[in-house]
């Protein structure tokens, strides 16, 4: 038996929340930068485009990578190329070299490194969990306080910055942030052993390796054959587009035309955050007690169309403020459920490959999530897409889970399973094998195989 260590799982936490910070600080820092160095708003909209598409486009192509080179590796290596990256455009603009279009360039390298990066650490976390003989729904339920904390703090830090130092200097400081999250990968996970999946190829009797595309297939083969996991991954795409459009455009065109201004969005995303942690919290302390189902759909149902229908009607602002961190504290349950779930279902030797498919197309939908919700809000108004999107919300999360797959999520694993098990068929009895686990989302947008994204 393998000797107790909590040593990994401190480590990937550790990681995690110093190099999520930094993200979540240059989602208000690096925008700022271009919007008060160029005055283009059009500009800064592509910028954000030119950061966001190669994270989802690389990631969904670096899985068979990271299962090859291994995720401590890829994340200490993307980590320091981010940070290179990004204090790169402060060097640059400090020597008035930097063009427009020399810009877009880094800021595509620092999504590219950003994806392959986030995902080497989420697939960190069950190996680690399985180190330290911690509940996967535990461990799950940490990366989420981790990542929530990260969103809750990383917002309030950036905006601090950049108002006390400026915009510039807040790019050194994301630099760090990504520097110190390889210094901690490097430092507490010092062998590649302690962080490579059962079964990964990493021993002295390692297989000869397949080659990339017949690895990148294995992972899609093997997702096809899994109903639980492709449900749960088209049910979070759409509920990723519908976050992005929610935060990215519906919040702050609700907080113009209702009047409390920019200062409400602030307000509700810290009621929302601050829920979220404490949901995480208590997720990750009982959540492998209880049954997944019920608590998942309840937490859906919290977290989703309330938020949206709160806007289309004319209360006080507390009463918003009251609904955001009931959703908040929904949404708190569901990436740990996710976690364990795809932690039990997807083989250590493809966890990459899946997860980085898997995060690729339940995120696909965020770059459009704001386009379509203007769209629609210019040619229907504010309220009635509210209801749409409430609507839209509410059959997705729920009506959805009539469907016979879900049965799986509250079975539990007989045993490891290998690449060559096939996933169980989910009409099967229930001593079959496992039932299992943004955004934004969750997006997101969160670093898990479907991040819940309020």
């Amino acid at each position: 038996m393998t000797e107790r260590s909590r040593r990994p799982l401190a480590g990937v936490l550790a990681a995690m929340a110093v190099s999520l910070t930094g993200t979540r600080i240059s989602a208000i820092a690096l925008p700022w930068f271009v919007l008060v160095t160029t005055g283009s708003t059009a500009r800064t909209g592509l910028v954000a485009l030119c950061e966001m598409a190669p994270y989802v486009l690389v990631k969904a192509f670096t899985g068979p990578l990271v299962d090859r080179i291994g995720p401590r590796t890829v994340s200490w290596i993307t980590d320091v190329v981010s940070a290179a990256a990004i204090a790169a455009v402060g060097l640059l603009h400090l020597l008035d070299v930097l063009s427009f279009w020399l810009l877009l360039l880094l800021v595509a390298v620092i999504g590219a490194a950003r994806g392959p990066g986030d995902l080497s650490k989420e697939i960190m976390v069950p190996v680690a969990a399985e180190r330290a003989r911690v509940p996967l729904e535990r461990a799950a339920g940490l990366a989420g306080v981790t990542e929530r904390l990260a969103s809750t703090v990383g917002p309030a830090a950036g905006g601090a910055v950049v108002a006390l130092l400026g915009a510039q200097t807040a790019l050194f400081a994301i630099a760090c942030c990504f520097a110190a999250g390889s210094v901690v990968i490097v430092l507490l996970l010092p062998g590649r052993r302690a962080t490579a999946p059962a079964g990964s190829g990493t021993g002295p009797r390692a297989a000869p390796e397949d080659g990339y595309w017949q690895r990148l297939g294995a992972g899609f083969r093997f997702l096809r054959r899994d109903p639980l996991l492709l449900t749960v991954i088209a049910m979070v795409g759409v509920t990723n587009l519908l976050d992005a459009a929610f935060a990215t455009l519906l919040l702050p065109v609700w907080a113009r035309e209702s009047g409390n201004g920019p200062g409400a969005i602030g307000l509700a995303n810290s009621a929302l955050g601050i829920a979220a942690v404490l949901g995480s919290l208590l997720a990750a302390a009982v959540a492998h007690r209880m049954r997944r189902r019920p608590v998942f759909f309840a937490g859906f149902l919290l977290a989703g169309a309330p938020r949206f229908l709160i806007l289309a009607v004319d209360v006080p602002l507390w009463a918003v403020l009251a609904v955001f961190a009931l959703g908040g504290f929904g949404a708190g349950f569901l990436n740990p459920i996710l976690g364990a779930l795809n932690f039990e279902r997807v083989p250590g030797e493809l966890r990459g490959r899946v997860n980085a498919l898997g995060d690729s197309l339940a995120w696909a939908g965020i770059p459009l999530g704001g386009l379509l919700a203007g769209t629609a809000v210019a040619s229907f108004g504010l309220v009635p897409v509210l209801c749409a999107g409430a609507a839209a919300y509410f059959l997705t999360t729920n009506l959805t889970g009539l469907r016979p797959e879900w049965r799986e999520m509250d079975r539990k694993p007989p045993r490891p399973r290998s690449c060559g098990d096939d996933p169980p068929d989910a009409d099967a009895g229930a001593d079959a094998a496992p039932g299992g686990r943004d955004t934004a989302a969750e997006p997101g947008t969160s670093g898990d195989l479907t991040s819940v994204r309020p």
